[in-house]
């Protein structure tokens, strides 16, 4: 389903309040204090960080917000346990994508199986010609990507595709949650489709979903988006591109 070949480059400029928010989540992600450790104390990751205190001190803040830490008094910072943190955050879904990938795709596939089929139901039920024109808008540029030699935008034009088939269902929640986990989606699909082939073969699946979802046929829409997502559970077991074990 995604992308081989270039990739988008984006480049991001963290100010220093994200930068030490970016710092301390992916050392939390990574395991480096475990559920219930404390961190260190505000001077000691302030000299370690090169920052004040006071930017220390906003940055635990935000991982408390992102349900990562908490804080209590006398007994200081600690780390909760990983079912605590929101892991629709798009900074917790990137540092979980660098310190534990595979758990990462095997969720996401997971969430996919769950979600989409239904999504698909829905919207051949509920889309308008609007949202039909916005599936046929995303099928085009997957095209046009696909027949780029570099592959140049496939993945995002993959993943404005299944964002614009949740916004088809006519459920505000699922687009929601389609642009919550755009991080998650965009990582599954760069390595399902680093196998040869792959590209060219998610294709006329995606032109099912939308000929299905035209027709008005809410089973042939949701077989349809399944047989995509298993498709790409083969395509992650077998890449080139896998870190490591996502079985």
């Amino acid at each position: 389903m995604a992308s081989r070949g270039r990739a988008k480059i984006v480049v991001r400029f963290l100010t220093m309040h994200q930068r030490v928010v970016d710092e301390l989540g992916r050392r939390v992600a990574a395991g480096a204090w475990a559920p219930g450790d404390a961190l260190p104390v505000e001077d000691a990751l302030a000299a370690e960080i090169g920052v004040s205190r006071g930017v220390v001190r906003e940055a635990v803040k935000a991982l408390v917000a992102k349900g990562m830490l908490h804080v209590r008094p006398r007994t200081g910072t600690r780390v909760l346990p990983r079912e605590h943190w929101n892991h629709l955050d798009r900074d917790v879904l990137r540092w979980q994508q660098a310190g534990d990938a595979a758990a990462l795709l095997r969720d996401t596939g997971e969430l996919r199986r769950i979600v989409e089929p239904e999504a698909a139901r829905l919207a051949a039920e509920r889309a308008g010609s609007e949202e039909v024109r916005g599936l046929y808008e995303a099928l085009a540029a997957m095209e046009a990507a696909a027949a780029d030699p570099g592959r140049g935008g496939y993945v995002e034009a993959d993943i404005a595709f299944h964002r614009a088939l949740l916004d088809a269902s006519g459920n505000r929640l699922l687009g929601s949650l389609g642009r919550a986990v755009d991080i998650a989606l965009e990582h599954s699909f760069l390595v399902s489709t680093q196998t040869p082939g792959a590209v060219e073969a998610s294709l006329p699946g995606h032109r099912a979903v939308v000929r299905a979802v035209e027709a008005r046929d809410p089973a042939a829409a949701a077989a349809a988006v399944l047989a995509i997502i298993e498709a790409a559970d083969q395509e992650i077991a077998r890449s080139p591109g896998l870190p490591g074990d996502a079985g």
